[in-house]
């Protein structure tokens, strides 16, 4: 089938997570994804034969190149010339250093489209400044806000700022491709991982503008309604959990129904919605003792079966047997060169003519050397070699 992306060249100067996530998602799509890559610099998570880069990069070619060499830059700036899109997420100072910025490169390519990610952006005081996703989710307030009131930040455990700052960098090269369509006009995109994440804090900005009210952690209590139980709850078996909420009467009536009217249930403090709202917490103390006794599995069911929300608290082993998403194909097996077989995250978008194709996995160091080099750029066998000899396709 065709590929919505088809005949779209990326070269990709990216690493960790939120950059090569992003023209991951592009060459799913169909965009011929050229990752560069050094052994000079392909350590911890960027070893091509590490779980980590191989999760964020499949669907691309492979090639190495050396950047601390002028004839590295030089043959980097050839591949800008026979491509639509620059994409590289180091801190602002990197690609200018290497005479590979936006101004340098519209000049070898007038319609370029050139992605910076960074964690602060390319311009402020903070400019310079680098940051992972922990780090990010920590300036944008959100692990101020994801804990219990009264306790520390917990934060959220894994890199979600990487993910936003991917899906929004792909957003806008896809509306700066259409733009460029449109006028034949390139575009320089800085995209600031702060601002990405400091956009889903939308309502706690605007009460503090409106109202002078600091936003404060809710744990697990609803913010938008009254909800009594509504948390996340222990069940049998070692750190397995499901969350269950409550919103109205007829929920509470079908809640005490399932556990079996114990005593308390029909004591005076949780007699209404707002009585047990103001109660919750010995509420939820009573709730999990009942839950404790069953599998996350067997409180879910038994609730989703009365109408009342309940989800388990999955973890990475749940999510590789769940049943919808193995029935909807979620996941995807790749051959590798040398992990053999390697099973992955596919895409959740389904798109019906121009579907996610997922041809070949993570690309190993210079594999497609030839290809790029050679066939792409035009260069002999002898360039070839003697560049490497020299260290600069390394």
């Amino acid at each position: 089938m065709e590929k919505a992306l088809q005949g779209l060249r990326i070269i990709d100067f990216t690493w960790v997570l939120a950059g090569p996530f992003a023209t991951r998602i592009l060459a799913d799509y169909g965009a011929e994804v050229i990752k560069v890559q050094s052994e000079v610099t392909m350590g911890a998570t960027q070893h091509n034969l590490s779980g980590y880069f191989n999760t964020w990069n499949r669907n691309k070619l492979g090639i190495a190149l050396n950047l601390s060499q002028p004839q590295g830059i030089e043959v980097a700036k050839r591949l800008v010339q026979i491509s639509d899109v620059v994409v590289e997420n180091f801190s602002p100072r990197v690609m200018r250093n290497w005479g590979l910025d936006y101004h340098t490169l519209r000049k070898i390519k007038p319609d370029l489209i050139m992605l910076s990610l960074s964690g602060m952006g390319q311009t402020g005081p903070w400019r310079d400044y680098i940051a992972f996703g922990a780090t990010i989710q920590a300036l944008s307030g959100l692990t101020y806000l994801t804990t219990f009131p009264g306790r520390p930040p917990l934060g959220l455990g894994y890199s979600y700022a990487d993910h936003i700052a991917g899906l929004m960098a792909v957003l806008a090269i896809l509306q700066a491709l259409e733009y460029r369509q449109k006028t034949g006009e390139g575009q320089y995109i800085d995209l600031s991982e702060l601002e990405a994440m400091s956009t889903l804090l939308g309502t706690a900005i605007l009460d503090y503008v409106v109202n002078h009210r600091v936003a404060s952690p809710l744990g697990n209590r609803p913010a938008h309604r009254i909800a009594a139980p509504h948390g996340a709850y222990r069940c049998k078996g070692e750190d397995r959990w499901c969350a269950i909420a409550v919103f109205t009467e007829e929920e509470w009536e079908s809640f005490c129904r399932v556990l079996g009217y114990p005593s308390w249930t029909k004591e005076e403090r949780f007699a209404t919605l707002l009585d047990r709202w103001q109660n919750i917490d010995q509420l939820d103390l009573l709730v999990e003792e009942w839950a404790k006794e069953h599998s996350a599995e067997e409180v879910m069911t038994l609730l989703q079966e009365v109408g009342i929300v309940a989800g388990v608290v999955q973890d990475a082993a749940d999510l590789s047997q769940d049943p919808q998403l193995k029935a909807r194909a979620f996941f995807v097996e790749l051959d590798h060169h040398i992990l053999v077989k390697a099973s992955f995250d596919g895409s959740p978008i389904k798109l019906s003519d121009t579907p996610a194709h997922f041809q070949q996995a993570a690309p190993l160091l210079g594999q497609h050397n030839d290809y790029v080099y050679h066939h792409l750029l035009g260069m002999t066998q002898e360039e070839i070699e003697r560049y490497t000899k020299e260290g600069v396709l390394i």
